[in-house]
């Protein structure tokens, strides 16, 4: 057992800590938000993530995990830090490392014994150096700690399950003694035989960027051929099914919709092209996937106005807020692009997520948000499935149709048949597919 403090308790802060806590070490959650402080050690999530609130609470009881404000506290009692505070974009487009530093200032001030530091956060390439210099510029001798990348690939949704079977576990360090240590605390990952993945520092912290931007370029490669498809007459979902069947490509990512959002991919493949200009070596392939990326989520937009040319005075429901089903974020999620080009154009909305209305109330307070899919619609000229939340895809149309103004569907996750919704007597626009 490792005493371990987790720094931040956000989305990757609290999966990661409750989860290392469930591997039968003492976990120490830290955060400077007193609120969400408050809330956690009343048994209340700051994140909505299926499965978390019951390692939260079987750890909490076992006395393995806690939570508390007191930063200085914490890090005189841990033998390892994991820094899993928010590195923002900057105005630049660069990872915005401030709160990474001002964890890394504070444990200056109280470092007495040997710690080991841990980027959990993702990082720009190099971090890892600025930590250990900017730690012996404070003067801190360089025998009392060691740096650890080891980033995280929490799918939102799924982020349990992925911390205890990972595909891998990625350790970047010079330290043979921060090594063997940190194997020690993911140990129970080797009776399911996860791979570790043991090298230097830059090269773990350039991992999680490679892995993102090939992601991010899986979906915007199928919305390119999906946009395609719908030029020449062809099935983008059959294309990518039979793309997913070589082993070489898998079918994963390939599913064709209205563009990647969130808290990873955006924000990773931005800073990865910032990384690569300062380096003097331009990815290409990641500046045109983010561009790809923001036109796709406007051929949402497009397709409603192929129906409906004025919005002025229009009301659209839309079916799902977050940037994709099982989480609440709605972090550069397409409906953001979806309802500021709507409400520009002068159209009313009314909005229904099973999860994500209360944090997009933060960025659309003035939008109307609804109970039910079926309330959404009503009175509605136009509906717009952006998220696939399971209870979207076997909606009662027929309910639907009647008690809309217009019979218009813009289903931008693909979930219906477009035969069977023709059949039912709406207006049908999807992504990559033939209508009629």
């Amino acid at each position: 057992m490792e005493k371990i403090v987790m720094i931040g308790t956000g989305y990757v802060g609290l999966v990661s800590g409750a989860g290392l806590a469930d591997f039968g070490n003492e976990v120490i959650c830290v955060d400077v938000d007193k609120e969400k402080i408050n809330k956690l050690n009343n048994n209340i999530l700051p994140i909505y993530e299926p499965g978390l609130l019951d390692v939260v609470k079987r750890n909490v009881a076992q006395k393995r995990l806690s939570f508390t404000t007191d930063i200085v506290a914490a890090l005189r009692q841990a033998r390892v830090i994991f820094l899993a505070v928010p590195t923002p974009s900057a105005a630049n487009g660069e990872v915005d490392l401030s709160f990474v530093f001002t964890v890394v200032d504070k444990l200056a001030e109280v470092i007495a014994d040997y710690k080991i530091i841990v980027t959990k956060s993702t990082v720009a390439v190099g971090t890892g150096d600025q930590i250990c210099e900017r730690l012996l510029n404070r003067g801190v001798s360089r025998e009392l700690f060691d740096i650890v990348s080891n980033p995280e690939f929490l799918r939102e949704g799924s982020a349990v399950n992925d911390f205890v079977r990972p595909d891998r576990v990625i350790l970047g360090t010079s330290s043979a003694k921060a090594l063997e240590i940190m194997k020690g605390i993911y140990r129970s990952l080797y009776l399911i035989e996860t791979p570790i993945v043991a090298t230097d520092i830059r090269t773990a912290e350039m991992i999680k960027y490679a892995c993102n931007a090939f992601l991010a370029t899986k979906i915007s490669f199928i919305n390119e051929i999906a946009n395609l498809c719908e030029k020449v007459g062809a099935n983008v979902l059959v294309v990518a099914k039979a793309m997913g069947l070589d082993g070489r490509i898998s079918p994963k990512f390939l599913h064709a919709g209205p563009g990647f959002g969130g808290s990873c991919f955006p924000k990773d493949t931005l800073a990865l092209t910032k990384i690569a200009e300062k380096a003097g070596s331009r990815v290409a392939i990641v500046e045109t996937v983010i561009k790809v990326n923001e036109k796709q989520k406007m051929r949402v937009v497009e397709k409603l106005l192929n129906f409906i040319p004025n919005l002025k005075g229009r009301t659209i429901g839309l079916l799902g807020l977050a940037f994709k089903p099982n989480t609440d974020d709605v972090r550069d999620a397409p409906a953001l692009t979806v309802i500021s080009e709507i409400v520009k154009r002068g159209g009313q909305i009314k909005a229904y997520d099973p999860a994500a209305m209360g944090e997009m109330r933060k960025h659309f307070p003035e939008i109307t948000y609804v109970a039910s899919s079926e309330d959404a619609a009503k009175n509605a000229d136009a509906v717009i499935i952006l998220t696939e939340w399971n209870e979207f895809r076997n909606m009662n149309l027929d309910y639907l149709k009647s008690v809309m103004k217009q019979p218009v569907m813009i289903d931008a996750r693909n979930i219906y048949e477009p035969e069977l919704v023709l059949e039912k007597g709406f207006k049908y626009a999807c992504i990559g597919r033939k209508v009629g």
